[in-house]
């Protein structure tokens, strides 16, 4: 008697069958390292489970997939939840995962720590790299989930600080493997709309791994690809992510983010007005010292003046020619009295003088003077000299006298 011929379909079936049937195997929880981890276009993950000795195929569908806050990756340990379950038409089983989770955070940790030094010794980090955010911008883009709280504390934070700002929302998934393209997509898109000046990339708090997508290497090259400056407001305080490292400015928190992007209108008015007066109050001070100086200068001009120097030389002038008037005056009368004296002396020695008295000079033909009774009897023609003139006189008889 032969046993019943059946189908290699039926056969898998049967096998599936049994397998679906399992309690154990419908609900399984299964820890192992990933390997050969594919993230299909469709979103589809297809990575294999291993651990010292054996392995088993698994596949998380795109419904579950978007739901992880982690990128699966080559060599992380995880912890994965779903069903066993036979794939008939290649006649495998394979393990269909609802969830996963990291079997801890050291794992993270490590990767987050390795990525973090690569991309440093690259220089992603330098100091020297970093934009310099606007100080007025005239349009924010906001790259955030439009449902968080992030995005309101955002918005709070700018309208309270600056009424009139301006702010883009750009709506992305913040976790799981869809957030990774969306927020690079976010940072292309913003950067090829030229009225944006600055990139605010933000999420609220949560664990590291509903962070990780911030931590993802194409994330962190995406910030550092951008043109326009990019502040980052990812968690808390406490909360580091590669993103905060490349970006142009780290907010501690979205509202912090929105702080530093968005200048205080009031504070801004108020430090305005301040330098107003301030500027005022110089410009009066500096007016009141330049008068000062101009009136000083002034007074030293006036007092240095060429025009006070020539009236003051006119003035000497005429001192000098009063004085040399002066001088003069008495030089000519000391000279006159001398003069007078002189004269006097000349009149007084004067020989002619003595003809007033009636005497007269007798002179020889050559106008010498006769001064001798001998001398006379001489000549036979003599000058005589008077008060009046001269005469000549023949001498025809002479006669001594006594006496």
């Amino acid at each position: 008697m032969y046993a019943k011929i059946l189908t290699v379909t039926a056969v898998n079936n049967y096998i599936k069958k049994i397998i679906d049937s399992d309690f154990i195997l419908n609900n399984s929880n299964v820890k192992g390292e990933l390997s050969n981890v594919k993230i299909h276009s469709s979103g589809h993950i297809y990575f294999s489970l291993k651990d010292g000795f054996s392995k088993i195929n698994c596949v998380m569908f795109k419904s579950n997939a978007v739901n992880l806050n982690f990128l699966p990756k080559e060599g992380m340990k995880v912890i994965v939840s779903g069903k066993v379950s036979v794939y008939e038409k290649e006649g495998s089983y394979q393990l269909y995962c609802n969830s996963m989770q990291l079997e801890g955070e050291g794992e993270l940790f490590i990767a987050f720590q390795k990525l973090k030094a690569a991309l440093e010794e690259e220089g992603l980090f330098d100091f020297s790299r970093k934009k310099t955010l606007p100080v007025f911008p005239r349009r924010i883009g906001i790259i955030t989930s439009p449902t968080g709280a992030a995005v309101k504390d955002i918005i709070n934070v700018s309208k309270r600080r600056n009424k009139n700002c301006n702010l883009l929302i750009y709506p992305s998934l913040v976790q799981g493997i869809g957030a990774i393209d969306e927020i690079v997509k976010g940072i292309e898109t913003l950067n090829a709309m030229a009225d944006i000046d600055v990139i605010i990339l933000a999420r609220g708090g949560g664990s590291i791994e509903e962070l990780w997508a911030f931590n993802e290497e194409k994330v962190a090259r995406a910030i550092a690809k951008s043109k326009k400056p990019i502040v980052t407001g990812i968690g808390h305080d406490t909360d580091f992510t590669i993103a905060d490292f490349v970006s142009d400015k780290r907010g501690a928190t979205p509202s912090q983010a929105a702080e530093i992007v968005v200048s205080n209108y009031e504070e801004i008015a108020y430090k305005l007005n301040s330098y107003k007066h301030r500027v005022a109050s110089s410009m009066d001070k500096t007016i009141q010292r330049e008068y000062t100086n101009l009136n000083i200068n002034l007074r030293t001009l006036k007092l240095h003046s060429p025009y006070n120097y020539i009236v003051n030389q006119y003035d000497k002038l005429e001192n000098l020619k009063n004085k040399l008037s002066f001088n003069m005056k008495i030089l000519v009368n000391n000279k006159n009295n001398k003069l007078s004296s002189i004269e006097n002396t000349l009149n007084l020695h004067n020989p002619l003088a003595i003809l007033n008295k009636g005497y007269s000079i007798i002179q020889d033909g050559d106008k010498k003077t006769i001064s001798s009774l001998e001398t006379l009897k001489q000549e036979a023609k003599v000058r005589v000299r008077l008060k009046d003139g001269n005469a000549l006189f023949n001498i025809q008889y002479l006669e001594e006298q006594d006496g």
